[in-house]
């Protein structure tokens, strides 16, 4: 079976931001990203190598004022990308889930491309929200970033953090841990026919 090619170029722009996003579903996660956002580029690079989606991203923000702009905007783009280069989802896996350690870090991520956004977000521990990781990027921007990304690619996730002490490695654990759960859900699965959904479409 023969697939259109699962890729998808958009560009966003506001007062607050300007951003370019291209993504290649069926890539080997090549990523080129630029975000003005140092710590964000690394996650953002992660999310590309680990779910093998190649991943382009351009963006300019007030991040002389805070990075969350920048963030969240590139979150909303994102997810509009992956819709789109998801297409109809014919031929789909649909359902993904990973655990990922980095060191004393541990998060788990279950994520089904099912047209209804839902994110559910816990274990993080008290005060890492405040966190400056990178002395740029406060914790409470992994959540603002995945909300973002959730809603505008119309995804359900569970992302759960269950051990951690360090903000990086917190942060980073979580990014990879949705990464293999969206490409083991992205995948093209040969004994999937049509949509997999009882009700003809996601």
């Amino acid at each position: 079976m023969s697939h259109a090619l699962r890729t998808a170029s958009l560009e966003r722009a506001t007062s607050e931001s300007q951003i370019t996003v291209s993504v290649n579903l069926d890539g080997t996660g090549e990523a080129d990203v630029a975000t003005g956002v140092p710590f964000f580029d690394h996650m953002l690079t992660a999310f590309a190598r680990h779910s093998l989606t190649d991943l382009t991203v351009r963006a300019a923000g007030d991040v002389h004022i805070d990075v969350h702009h920048t963030v969240e905007d590139t979150g909303i783009l994102l997810g509009q990308a992956l819709l789109e280069a998801l297409g109809d989802k014919r031929g789909i896996s649909r359902y993904g889930d990973a655990l990922v350690p980095l060191d004393e870090a541990l998060a788990q991520a279950v994520v089904d491309i099912s047209g209804r956004p839902y994110l559910v977000h816990s274990g993080e521990p008290v005060g890492f929200e405040f966190h400056l990781i990178g002395g740029h990027y406060t914790g409470s921007m992994v959540r603002h970033f995945f909300e973002a990304l959730t809603l505008n690619a119309r995804l359900t996730v569970h992302l759960k953090l269950i051990e951690g002490r360090d903000p990086h490695h917190i942060a980073e654990a979580e990014f990879k841990a949705f990464a293999r759960a969206f490409r083991e859900a992205k995948a093209l699965d040969p004994l999937v026919v049509g949509v997999p959904s009882t009700k003809g479409r996601l």
